[in-house]
C-alpha cells in the first residue's frame, strides 16, 4: 500500500478539526487540479432536479458527473444543468450509455463543443446484463481523446494489465469498479482493488461503481482508494438527502482511518489496560 505519511507534511493544506488537535488532510489532485472532497457523486436517478440539487449539497461533492446523452443540452428547454451550480460543482460529462469506443469518443466531444467541460468520464459498456466494460474500446477511446487535449477519467475493470495500459495511453485517473453498476453489493474485489492499489501510483485510483452504503465507501477509503464516485446508493435510498450526507462523513472517515494505519490484528486477546503495576 502506497505510503500517505509524507503527505502529512504540508501545513498549508486543509484542516478537520478532531477533538482539540488540527489534523491536516491533502487534497485529491487529478491532472493538478485539487478537489478538497474525494466523493465524486452522479447526476441520475433522482425524482426531480431539486432532489438531485439537494444531494448534491448534502454530499460535500466538489466535482459531479452528467450523461451526456442523457441530459437535455438545450437550454431553452429545463434541464438537469439548471439545478447544478457551475461555479460551485466542477462538471464531470460521462459517456454512459455508449457501447463502442466511437460512439464514446463522439460523446465526448458533443460535451465539449457545447461548453461543458474538456474533461471526461469514459464509460464503454462491453456486457449490457452487468454493465462491465468494454476494457480494450475503452483504452482505445482513452488513446484518441488523450491526443485531442481531453484529461480522461476511464471507468474500467479491475484488471491491473489494463490499468497500466490506461495510465501509458495518459489516463488522469484509474476508476475501477468495486461490483456492477447498480447493484449495490459493495466491495466484491477486495484482492484486486489491493492489487491496483499498490501497483498504479502514478495517477489516482478511484473505485467506481457497486458501492451500496456508506460502509462500502469507508471501506474503499480505508483500503488506500484515492476516491469514490457513486450515484445510485445515493439516487435510489430510501432518504438519498441523508444518504448523500453520510456518504460525506465516510469518505473522510475512511480517509482519516487509512492515513493514522489501523492497529495490526492478532489471533488472540490482548487486555485493554495493562497487568503492570496493578494492585494483587
Amino acid at each position: 500500500m502506497r505510503n500517505l505519511a509524507a503527505g502529512l507534511s504540508h501545513c498549508n493544506q486543509p484542516s478537520y478539526v478532531t477533538g482539540s488537535t488540527m489534523f491536516p488532510m491533502e487534497p485529491l489532485v487529478i491532472a493538478g487540479k485539487a478537489f478538497q472532497s474525494r466523493l465524486i457523486v452522479g447526476t441520475g436517478k433522482y425524482r426531480n432536479g431539486q432532489e438531485t440539487q439537494a444531494a448534491l449539497e448534502a454530499s460535500g461533492a466538489e466535482m459531479v458527473t452528467v450523461a451526456v446523452r442523457r441530459v437535455n443540452l438545450d437550454r431553452s428547454m429545463e434541464s438537469l444543468l439548471d439545478f447544478i451550480d457551475p461555479r460551485r460543482y466542477f462538471l464531470l460529462p460521462n459517456t454512459a450509455g455508449c457501447y463502442t469506443a466511437d460512439e464514446a469518443i463522439r460523446a465526448a466531444r458533443l460535451a465539449r463543443e457545447v461548453g461543458l467541460s474538456d474533461w471526461v468520464k469514459i464509460e464503454v459498456i462491453g456486457d449490457q446484463a452487468t454493465l462491465y466494460p468494454d476494457v480494450q474500446a475503452t483504452l482505445e477511446a482513452t488513446r484518441t481523446l488523450v491526443k485531442e487535449g481531453f484529461t480522461v477519467l476511464p471507468y474500467t475493470s479491475d484488471d491491473v494489465v489494463f490499468a497500466h495500459r490506461l495510465v501509458d495511453a495518459g489516463a488522469a485517473a484509474v476508476m475501477p469498479l468495486a461490483a456492477p453498476i447498480g447493484s449495490g453489493l459493495g466491495i466484491q474485489n477486495r484482492a484486486t482493488l489491493q492489487i491496483l492499489r499498490e501497483k498504479i501510483t502514478a495517477v489516482p485510483l478511484i473505485v467506481d461503481a457497486g458501492v451500496g452504503t456508506a460502509s462500502d465507501a469507508a471501506l474503499a477509503m480505508e483500503m488506500g482508494a484515492d476516491g469514490v464516485l457513486m450515484n445510485t446508493a445515493i439516487a435510489a435510498a430510501a432518504n438519498p438527502i441523508l444518504m448523500a450526507e453520510a456518504m460525506q462523513h465516510a469518505v473522510l472517515a475512511g480517509r482519516q482511518a487509512y492515513i493514522a494505519g489501523r492497529m495490526p490484528r492478532k489471533l488472540y486477546a490482548t487486555a485493554s489496560s495493562p497487568l503492570e503495576g496493578v494492585s494483587r
